[in-house]
């Protein structure tokens, strides 16, 4: 993942912005408890990016990585239409409680711009639904160049959506953030549509890291640099989630990332160690990184 990638990641302020007003009136409708769900994962499970993760021998690197992990953020979606029978073959390879997070397909954020897409959108979560219990939620990034002048184009989107289908959303054009009054008005339509705002955290973008919650899912996409501060900043985002936890946070999807990829399984079991010592729960650490 290059988005974001920094010459000298040590002169980046990786201080969290403050939780905003509105994530903590979202979260305020909900009572605190146990977390309804949480996932750790990384974006890809081949051998070629995850080099020295897998054993020797490993015949299937999808049902050896969903023994270690418990998801995946399913960026291959992104790059072509899979058919039903994929997602199915998906499904057998993969552990009991294992979930996928398919990625919107760029034929339809991408290539058409969400215009003339709610055919392609139907049919693509038709065929994701065969991954039944193991269906996460999916997740669309939109280009870098769209902006607020296609807000109009994003609630037709939203509505078009199909409602069977849990979905959050990336932003990554600065005008989102730089105004207010435009932010709020994205944050609303999101919360009228019940999509998750989705929070990326990178070194070198750190105006899109807006805080923002319009469900009480938080999905945050990670992105490492490789670098000493990558494991202090996971630190961080523990206290950051145990403060909306305590506000009534349900749910996390939590999937890292680095510029290179190698390191996704070290930094993922390091942050799975201490989330589950922060809040007892008792996610599987992968096992070949703790040898």
């Amino acid at each position: 993942m290059k988005f974001g990638k920094v010459d000298d990641p040590s002169i980046i302020d990786y201080t969290l912005p403050k939780t905003p007003k509105q994530t903590d009136d979202v979260l305020g409708e909900y009572k605190k408890s146990t977390f309804d769900d949480v996932r750790i994962g990384c974006a890809k499970w081949n051998k070629q990016e995850l080099k020295n993760f897998y054993p020797r021998g490993t015949k299937n690197e999808l049902t050896y990585y969903s023994s270690q992990f418990n998801s995946i953020e399913l960026n291959a979606s992104f790059y072509r239409m899979f058919p039903a029978d994929q997602f199915k073959k998906w499904k057998k390879q993969s552990e009991p409680d294992f979930k996928f997070f398919p990625k919107v397909p760029r034929i339809i954020s991408h290539i058409k711009r969400l215009k003339d897409s709610e055919e392609l959108s139907k049919d693509f979560v038709s065929n994701t639904l065969p991954l039944k219990e193991k269906l996460g939620m999916n997740f669309l990034q939109l280009r870098d160049d769209f902006g607020p002048k296609n807000m109009e184009r994003l609630e037709n989107f939203f509505h078009h959506w199909p409602k069977n289908a849990p979905l959050a959303a990336e932003f990554r054009h600065p005008e989102w953030y730089e105004d207010k009054d435009i932010e709020k008005e994205l944050n609303q339509i999101l919360m009228k549509y019940n999509i998750t705002h989705v929070i990326t955290d990178s070194a070198g973008r750190r105006d899109i890291i807006h805080m923002s919650l319009t469900t009480p899912t938080a999905f945050i996409r990670y992105n490492g640099a490789n670098h000493a501060s990558d494991y202090t900043r996971l630190d961080d985002w523990l206290d950051r989630l145990e403060d909306w936890h305590t506000k009534g946070l349900k749910n996390v999807y939590f999937f890292i990332h680095q510029n290179i990829e190698m390191e996704s399984p070290l930094l993922s079991a390091y942050f799975i160690e201490n989330f589950n010592n922060r809040f007892g729960t008792a996610i599987k650490i992968p096992e070949t990184l703790n040898k």
